[in-house]
């Protein structure tokens, strides 16, 4: 399809939130034109940029699947091709793929209060690498691209790395050449990317260290759901779907909820967990017991123990030190030790990105993201007829995703019934402002300051909590949001002498 000159919605983005925003548009707002708008040639978002060894959700898939199509699956801690297939199915099965725009970049938005438009400006990339820029309209922005930059990882500036002979790649530029059969690996960090990577590496590698600077909490989860393979045997797939997916979440839920309330308590668990599969008091003491308590930063799943299953073997080890500077053989650590290594590979972390890189501007006017505060987790003070996708934390992303798609659609009828142009979020009182995201990993650290902050109440608090959000968000009242009603803008525009 074309890009046409105008659209009633635009959706930035066409990985999981893009494709199920646009579900979620055409079945509750049937009469609305829009399109999805991806910048780089393939939909699936994380899934299709990400391809390192292993790459896996790390999220049950009940759950991290859309609600309005079950995940057929066999596992339930799914493989990345296989997540990337499921959000291509639901996209070709429902004819979303139609309506979405690849190598086209939004590099500017701009709200006009005159005419209660944005004006976007893309760049479009022809297959030859030729890029374009052209502009189009439309009457409501949504901001579905994650938080993540895709152009740029996390990359600490490490000394005499010029010096190693070996070979060092980010995880998330994984060369598709890159041969480490038979080679010595050194993994650096310890978060989610680390976790996955060293047992699936390890498969070929001649072996495997996982360095990190501290411990990480982690946690074995079964790759299979056993009670529901059972549900799925004798329930309908759609009844049995949903009754798994309010078990997990139940579960996850309680999880969350007993870290926060009795992290001592999920501490000795975790622990006597890593013990069972790890088979090493000691080493569980030194290299995974974090000083921080379970859910400070985000709690890592390693689908059927295999990290701890592929240590115990040999196959890999950890290592807590602090990095001195690399070497020609290697690393070389603060005590003196040198970790030999043909390849590095630096799962660092990731950089977040507010929406994508858009910095909106209001009547020409950009917008200080970090001055405004986010109402129910979707729509922004200060910038009109503008959302944006955030999903949770300390659960599936797309729970809180579909949420806020819902969300945007109550609103968006609500603008038709009422005859209203535009509408923004509105504080009654002041707010008292806290970050986005209450985690204290460093992804989290280096690039929160640029975002939107939540505020100290309801609804401009960013709650961890899916069954207290699924039971209020689409009941909330939207008295919060000023409306711009149709025929403000129409006396507007008229001359003085019409309207007289």
């Amino acid at each position: 399809m074309a890009l046409p000159e105008h659209l009633d919605v635009v959706i930035v983005g066409a990985g999981l939130s893009g494709v199920g925003a646009a579900h979620r548009l055409r079945t509750e707002c049937p009469d609305r034109s829009f399109a999805l708008l991806e910048a780089r040639a393939a939909m699936g978002g994380t899934w299709d940029l990400f391809r390192y060894p292993g790459i896996r959700s790390d999220s049950d898939m009940f759950t991290l699947g859309y609600p309005f199509r079950p995940w057929r699956g066999e596992k339930s801690i799914a493989d990345g091709a296989s997540i990337l297939r499921y959000i291509q199915e639901t996209a070709r099965e429902s004819g979303i793929d139609r309506h979405i725009h690849y190598r086209t970049k939004v590099v500017s938005a701009d709200w006009s209060t005159r005419s209660a438009r944005w004006t976007l400006t893309v760049e479009r990339t022809g297959e030859d690498g030729g890029t374009e820029r052209r502009t189009l309209t439309c009457d409501f922005l949504y901001s579905c691209a994650g938080y993540y930059d895709y152009e740029r990882g996390h990359a600490p500036d490490f000394p005499g790395v010029e010096l190693f002979r070996g070979q060092v790649v980010h995880p998330q530029f994984w060369p598709e050449d890159l041969a480490y059969e038979g080679k010595r690996v050194v993994v650096i960090g310890s978060g989610a990317t680390a976790v996955t990577l060293v047992p699936s590496m390890a498969r070929d590698a001649a072996h495997v260290t996982m360095l990190q600077r501290s411990p990480t909490w982690i946690t074995p989860l079964r790759s299979r759901d056993k009670a529901a393979d059972r549900l799925r045997a004798f329930l309908p797939e759609n009844a049995a779907y949903r009754v798994i997916r309010t078990k997990n979440i139940m579960i996850s839920t309680g999880i969350y909820q007993l870290c926060r309330r009795r992290p001592d308590t999920a501490r000795r668990l975790l622990n006597k967990l890593a013990v069972r599969f790890l088979g090493d008091p000691d080493a569980v003491r030194e290299h995974f017991t974090p000083s921080y308590d379970p859910w400070d930063q985000r709690l890592c799943a390693i689908p059927d123990a295999d990290l701890f299953r592929t240590i115990r073997k040999g196959r890999a080890s950890v290592v807590t030190d602090h990095i001195d500077t690399f070497v020609p053989e290697g690393i070389r650590l603060k005590t003196g030790r040198v970790l030999e290594a043909d390849v590095v590979v630096t799962a660092t972390g990731l950089r977040l990105l507010a929406f994508g890189g858009i910095t909106p501007h209001v009547d020409g006017r950009a917008v200080d993201l970090s001055r405004q505060f986010v109402w129910r987790g979707a729509m922004l003070t200060g910038v009109p007829n503008f959302a944006v996708c955030v999903g949770y934390t300390n659960a599936s992303w797309t729970l809180r995703a579909d949420l806020t798609s819902r969300l945007v659609c109550k609103v968006l009828n609500h603008m038709k019934r009422h005859g209203y142009a535009a509408v923004e979020p509105h504080p009654d009182r002041e707010l008292s402002a806290r970050p986005l995201l209450d985690l204290a990993s460093g992804y989290v650290r280096r690039s929160i300051d640029a975002f939107p902050r939540q505020g100290d109440r309801a609804p401009w608090k960013v709650r961890q909590n899916y069954p207290l959000d699924a039971a209020t968000t689409l009941r909330t009242s939207l008295r919060s949001l000023r409306a711009t009603p149709r025929s403000a803008l129409r006396e507007a525009s008229e001359p003085v002498e019409a309207r007289r």
